[in-house]
């Protein structure tokens, strides 16, 4: 069902876990399927410089945060709030209909970090 990219990312997902140093930390759940999306960020000069995540979900939305952190790194606010879910969709090989919520998951997570900070 999910295309290796997705695996590998789910397999060995990137920047997992708590960030002690973190500028922000945001929470948001899919009240649908129930997928809880943590993620903490630190900004120095304008730029995520670090980003970490925890999910408590399905295979799609663990590898879609992972991928999350990856494209944050880097970026400023307004360039994180320029992440579509079908850019996260694409990026992990296109993600079957039934499992795009978790690109959303991601969108929504960064929305709500735009709000924190």
């Amino acid at each position: 069902m999910f295309n290796e990219v997705v695996l590998d990312h789910f397999g060995k997902p990137r920047n997992a876990g708590d960030l002690s140093d973190a500028t922000a930390t945001v929470e948001v759940t899919n009240p649908v399927c129930g997928d809880v999306l943590r993620l903490a960020v630190r900004m120095e000069a304008g730029r995520i410089v670090a980003a970490r995540f925890k999910t408590q979900g399905c295979v799609a939305a663990i590898a879609a945060s992972s991928l999350l952190t990856e494209l944050l790194t880097g970026q400023t606010l307004a360039g994180a709030s320029g992440i579509a879910p079908q850019q996260i969709s694409e990026a992990l090989g296109g993600l079957p209909p039934a499992s795009f919520h978790a690109a959303q998951l991601c969108v929504d997570v960064v929305a709500a970090l735009a709000r924190k900070l």
